[in-house]
């Protein structure tokens, strides 16, 4: 790795068992590698809240179809954010419930208000804004 810094993390004996037994659960090869994406994930956490930045995610809505008009509303609303709302994906779950999952792209906070827009419709059974990054500023 080009440019490395090696540093020493002070932890207590049981916390580190713990973390070398996620470690091991979540197939990394090292500590370094695990806590190098403990590291992304908190800077692209404060990225979604703390910067006006572009950002990028997932919107995941599990309705029943059989709902008067949602699929019409949900797809109203598609379209009213299709500037945001940049790829999507419908599956038919069973003969009743749909999945969708939505591809956003756009400034965090106004991501979230449509993530929460599509989520609070009547009919969603259940929904879920996964947040993550561009990449451009992690490395």
């Amino acid at each position: 790795m080009v440019g490395a810094v090696r540093f020493g993390v002070s932890m207590s004996k049981d916390l580190l068992k713990t973390f070398d037994q996620l470690i091991k659960a979540t197939g990394y090869r090292n500590r370094s590698e695990a806590i190098r994406d403990l590291i992304r994930e908190r800077l692209v956490k404060q990225e979604w809240q703390l910067t006006n930045k572009e950002t990028v995610g997932t919107i995941t809505l599990v309705y029943s179809h059989d709902v008067h008009e949602l699929t019409e509303v949900l797809t109203a609303l598609q379209h009213k954010y299709h500037k945001q709302i940049i790829s999507t994906m419908h599956i038919h779950l069973d003969k009743h419930n749909c999945l969708e999952v939505l591809v956003v792209k756009g400034k965090g906070k106004q991501i979230k208000r449509i993530a929460d827009r599509l989520m609070s419709t009547k009919g969603v059974k259940h929904g879920k804004l996964t947040t993550t990054t561009t990449g451009r500023r992690l490395t």
